[in-house]
C-alpha cells in the first residue's frame, strides 16, 4: 500500500471521524502498549483491509483501490508484531493512521501526534468506498462538494491534496488527457479526451505533456506509473509548484489551479 495513498485516504476519513469520536487522543496506548508507535514505524476503521467473503464485497477492489493500493501484507506484518507485544490491544485502524504519519516523516515531512483509540470495523462497504473516494479525473466543483460532505473546507481540500507530494499514479489515470480518445479513466482522460473534447487537456505544460505521451502512449500499458510530482520520494511543496506550472499529473490535482469560480484560498 503506497504511503501517499494511505495518507490521503485515511486523513480524509480521520478528519470526519475525529469529530464524531471525541475519545480519540494522543498517547492512547501509552499504558497498555507503550511501544505501539515504535513497532508500527519499524514495520477510519480499517474496513479497507477486509477481504471479500460470500456475503460481503470488500473495499480492496473498489474503483479507487484496485491495482492502486498495494502492500497490504506490510500492515499484516505490523499487526503480527503488535500482537506479539500487546495481544488484542492495538487496532488495525490506528496502525494505518500511525503508518501514514510515519510515511510522511520518513519522506522528509513534518512529524505530529496522532489521535488514537479507533475500533476496527467488522464489515466493509465497497459501494460506499466507491462513492467516497475522489476520482483522479474529478473537477474542482465535484471535489468541493465531496469534501463538504465530511465537513472539510476548501482549505482542507488543498492541504490534503498535498499528500500527492509523494507517490506515483498509473497511466490509466491520464491517457485521455493526452490523446483525446480511449478509455474514460483518470490520466488516460487528460492525455487523450479531456472532458469529452477529443483533445488533450489544454492546461498541461507542453513539454510535460510530451513527457507523459512517451510514458503513456495511447496503445501502451495503462498500468505503467508516473511520478505525481517532480520529487516523488520527498515530502515537500514541489507538488504545488508543479500545479502552478501546469505539470499536475492527475486532473483532480491540476484542477486546484484552474478553478475559475473558486475562492482565492482554493488557488494554489
Amino acid at each position: 500500500m503506497h504511503p501517499v495513498l494511505l495518507f490521503l485516504l485515511f486523513l480524509l476519513l480521520n478528519a470526519a471521524v475525529v469529530k464524531a469520536a471525541p475519545r480519540l487522543r494522543s498517547g492512547f496506548y501509552s499504558e497498555k502498549c507503550p511501544k505501539a508507535e515504535l513497532i508500527v514505524r519499524k514495520g477510519c476503521d480499517a474496513s479497507l483491509l477486509l477481504d471479500d467473503t460470500p456475503n460481503m464485497l470488500g473495499e480492496k477492489l473498489g474503483l479507487s483501490n484496485i491495482d492502486s493500493l498495494r502492500s497490504y501484507k506490510v500492515i499484516d506484518e505490523v499487526k503480527q508484531a503488535l500482537e506479539k507485544a500487546c495481544p488484542g490491544i492495538v487496532s488495525c485502524a490506528d496502525i494505518l493512521i500511525m503508518a501514514a504519519r510515519d510515511a510522511v516523516v520518513l519522506s522528509g515531512g513534518p512529524n505530529w501526534k496522532v489521535k488514537l483509540g479507533r475500533k476496527d470495523s467488522l464489515t466493509a462497504r465497497q459501494e460506499e468506498s466507491n462513492n467516497i473516494m475522489p476520482s483522479p479525473r474529478a473537477h474542482s466543483t465535484l471535489l468541493i462538494h465531496l469534501f463538504k460532505r465530511f465537513n472539510l473546507s476548501i482549505k482542507d481540500l488543498v492541504a490534503l491534496s498535498g499528500s500527492h507530494s509523494i507517490g506515483k499514479g498509473r497511466c490509466l489515470s491520464i491517457v485521455h488527457r493526452l490523446h483525446g480518445k480511449g478509455r474514460c479513466l483518470s490520466i488516460v482522460h487528460r492525455l487523450h479526451n479531456q472532458s469529452g473534447t477529443g483533445r488533450p487537456d489544454p492546461t498541461m505544460e507542453p513539454k510535460y505533456r510530451e513527457k507523459l505521451n512517451k510514458l503513456c502512449p495511447q496503445s501502451g500499458d495503462e498500468n505503467m506509473v508516473g511520478d505525481l510530482d517532480a520529487t516523488p520520494e520527498k515530502f515537500d511543496n514541489q507538488y504545488f509548484k508543479d500545479l502552478m506550472n501546469g505539470r499536475g499529473f492527475l486532473n483532480s490535482d491540476q484542477t486546484l489551479n484552474v478553478c475559475e469560480n473558486c475562492p482565492q484560498v482554493f488557488i494554489v
